[in-house]
């Protein structure tokens, strides 16, 4: 068979990197929120390279920006699809966002369970921890 003859072969989607829950969210304190603009523009734009869907990075960024208390329902909602297209159990939901209301332990609790699940998505897909 030819090079021209041979069946296309699927690139495979780059996979996001695997980050420590604590590590987000206690380097989102210390940097009072800095660390969090990184985030938003990198998770956005890993899920949206991984999928071809979603907002990407640079819309993740904007949002965040202007009206941040948005992004905190829409980044687990993101990451649920990535389950849901998966055809897995959604472990995060927009709702997730609600943890923010609870002062500081809703913070944790809603860092635990976003980045969590991106790292569990990203670790059966292959990436190391």
């Amino acid at each position: 068979m030819s090079e021209a003859a041979a069946p296309a072969v699927a690139a495979a989607a780059p996979l996001g990197k695997v980050r420590g829950p604590w590590f987000v969210a206690l380097i989102g304190l210390i940097t009072l929120g800095i660390y969090w603009i990184y985030w938003y523009y990198k998770t956005g734009d890993e899920l949206k390279r991984y999928s071809g869907e979603g907002l990407g990075g640079v819309l993740w960024l904007v949002i965040a920006i202007v009206v941040g208390i948005v992004m905190i329902f829409v980044a687990p909602s993101e990451v649920g699809n990535l389950y849901g297209r998966d055809g897995r159990e959604k472990p995060v939901t927009g709702k997730t966002g609600f943890w923010m209301f609870l002062p500081l332990v809703g913070y944790f609790v809603w860092t635990i369970k976003v980045q969590g699940a991106l790292n569990r998505f990203w670790e059966s897909k292959g990436a190391s921890a």
